[in-house]
């Protein structure tokens, strides 16, 4: 069952009608996808395909080398169901040019079709001249057709750079951005209460191809178990096979994705000694990771600037692999799995109070909630210092990262043991009292699991089906 993506498809079926319909001499359309690996573009565009009903071609490159792509193209294109398909039967083309030329000629004379490449930055990478050819053949050819080309990628730094100033095609694509599956649609996925659809999200990072391994309605320990039962389940093999492909050669970028781990708020000196390397290939390394979007630096926010960064495994999935798998490989293919379990159940809860942050922090910018006098929904971040005291789950400001009013000031509870109560309000007004920027009637807003039993003048308490709405 294809779940979601409502809001894309939709997108896509307005570009092929625009092209189908379009009386200019030049309907053709293009757009450029990215995302994540294994996030379910090129499973969104096959869906997409699929209900269209029209001619297309779907070719996935492989990155081998620039010969063995466009022999691999030549048979795509003889296998589709393209009008001039039966042309490109036992013919290699000699470059890309000369290939999408041929495709040209291959399209319907009249009516729409679909021409989707995926994996693109494999094609830009074996050979410098593709944007070049793409550009000149779209121009002068597949615009004049009623067509619709799709280029899918996973390098984000890459794909976003194809539709900039200084590149060839800039300007002839829209862009799309495919994320993961949100927190509402592993709800509706697997069938399971709000709390427990966070947890989902957080083990499985909203990666379809693992939540299409989730028993409907399977409680998460339940799934787990399953799981590294089997040492080829997309849950265990899923983030080496991203990482494999996203750092062939960068082993120090690796090796820092490692030391940043599942921990959270690691700071750049705490990762230069846990790796042992030097300040600017940390530098480098940071900077990769974040291009990737692998990667985040968050800074503390408040009326000061702050001072330092702190990096976190963005991908709650990579993060959870990073934290209980990787380390367990070994005991995991031996077929250990209850100790497996066993260390995951120990460290859950204060592994999970942390990593739910950032998905509560986008829950409520996207809920877009006003606080007190303000009817201008801020930016939501944390503040801490270097000694940890205070740290501050939830801060609402109207810019990031020096604010000049402070909207909100919030704590998370994310536990099993009992609602948001008055002593955790007493340590939330002491916090309040040590953040720069904030007052005493400066508003709260708690985020509990387990609800709120605690009361105060203007706070405002969200529970776990109350932060689904944000993806609805």
């Amino acid at each position: 069952m294809f779940i979601g993506r409502q809001q894309h498809l939709g997108e896509l079926s307005g570009l092929l009608q625009r092209a189908a319909s379009r009386e200019d001499d030049k309907p053709g359309q293009a757009i450029l996808i990215r995302g994540r690996r294994r996030v379910g573009k090129s499973r969104l565009v096959e869906e997409f395909i699929s209900r269209s009903g029209v001619p297309y071609l779907f070719f996935t490159a492989e990155g081998r080398s620039l010969q063995a792509d466009l022999e691999l193209f030549a048979q795509e294109v003889a296998a589709s169901n393209l009008p001039g398909a039966a042309d490109f039967a036992d013919t290699v083309p000699i470059n890309w040019s000369s290939a999408l030329r041929s495709l040209d000629l291959a399209l319907p004379e009249s009516g729409p079709c679909i021409v989707a490449f995926d994996e693109l930055p494999y094609l830009i990478a074996n050979d410098e001249g593709f944007e070049g050819a793409l550009q000149a053949v779209f121009d002068r050819h597949l615009s004049r057709r009623r067509v619709l080309f799709i280029g899918i990628g996973s390098d984000l730094a890459m794909m976003e750079q194809l539709n900039s100033y200084n590149r060839p095609f800039h300007q002839r694509a829209t862009e799309m951005i495919v994320p993961p599956l949100s927190p509402t649609e592993v709800a509706h996925m697997l069938d399971l209460a709000p709390a427990d659809a966070f947890d989902a999200y957080l083990v499985t990072g909203g990666l379809p191809l693992i939540l299409d391994e989730w028993p409907r309605s399977a409680d998460m320990w339940a799934y787990l178990k399953g799981a590294l039962a089997h040492p080829t389940s997309a849950l265990l093999v899923s983030a080496e096979r991203a990482l494999a492909a996203e750092f062939p050669v960068e082993a120090q970028a690796r090796e820092v994705l490692g030391a940043i781990g599942g921990k959270g708020g690691r700071t750049f000196t705490g990762i230069s000694q846990k790796c042992g390397i030097t300040g600017t290939a940390v530098t480098r390394a940071t900077d990769i990771l974040t291009s990737k979007r692998l990667v985040a630096a968050d800074q503390a926010l408040s009326t000061r600037k702050a001072t330092d960064k702190r990096y976190r495994v963005e991908d709650p999935y990579l993060r959870f692999w990073l934290t209980f798998l990787a380390p367990n490989m070994q005991r995991i293919e031996r077929g250990s799995v209850d100790p497996v379990l066993a260390r995951i159940k120990r460290s859950w809860e204060s592994w999970r109070g942390r990593a739910v942050e950032p998905v509560v922090h986008e829950a409520l910018e996207r809920l877009a909630l006003t606080y007190g006098d303000e009817d201008i929904p801020g930016v939501v971040g944390s503040y801490w210092t270097r000694s940890n005291s205070p740290e501050i789950d939830i801060v609402v400001a109207d810019k990031a990262p020096i604010a000049e009013q402070i909207h909100a000031v919030g704590s998370i509870k994310w536990r099993e043991d009992g609602p948001f109560n008055d002593a955790d309000l007493g340590e939330l007004l002491h916090q309040r009292g040590h953040l720069p920027g904030a007052s005493a009637t400066t508003p709260l807003v708690v985020v509990s699991r387990q609800g709120c039993v605690a009361s105060a003048p203007g706070l405002r308490t969200l529970d776990a089906s109350d932060l689904l709405r944000a993806w609805e």
